[in-house]
């Protein structure tokens, strides 16, 4: 059995489906004719992160998911309240996304995120958490968004 995966969560999906069992996103068949190639994101899409132009110091960035692509939320708060509420500081367009989702907390030069009791979770590097410490690099998910991270 053939299997296409989710371009925005990486979900592996059966060939006849036509969105992610996942996150819900539009699943899009490759061309026959062309040659695929397969990669996992931790190979090559966060080498040589840097802060973007116009942040001094910690930031959170959306690398896949909602189209939001390159998105960055400078972390200049004591708290930023994530989640699908335009109330939060952190506004994630997403059915999968609670109202509010989780918490980012700083505490001198750390950071955390905790779960506020989302229904589909908070993950930090792939693995679900209800709170975790974070570093430089880190990748959360939460909902079909991923964010990494930048303490540098």
């Amino acid at each position: 059995m053939s299997h296409v995966y989710c371009p925005e969560c990486g979900f592996q999906n059966p060939e006849a489906a036509n969105y992610c069992a996942r996150c819900g996103a539009h699943l899009v068949k490759p061309d026959e004719s062309e040659a695929t190639m397969s990669f996992t994101p931790e190979e090559s899409e966060d080498e040589g992160l840097g802060l973007p132009e116009g942040v001094d110091g910690p930031a959170l960035i959306v690398r896949a998911g909602g189209g939001r692509a390159g998105e960055t939320f400078p972390l200049e708060q004591e708290r930023v309240t994530i989640g699908r509420s335009p109330d939060c500081e952190i506004f994630l367009d997403d059915v999968t996304v609670s109202r509010k989702h989780a918490v980012l907390a700083r505490s001198g030069e750390a950071f955390s995120i905790a779960d506020e009791g989302s229904l589909n979770g908070t993950f930090v590097n792939k693995k679900r958490v209800e709170s975790a410490e974070l570093e430089d690099g880190d990748e959360i998910q939460i909902g079909k968004y991923r964010l990494t991270i930048l303490l540098r």
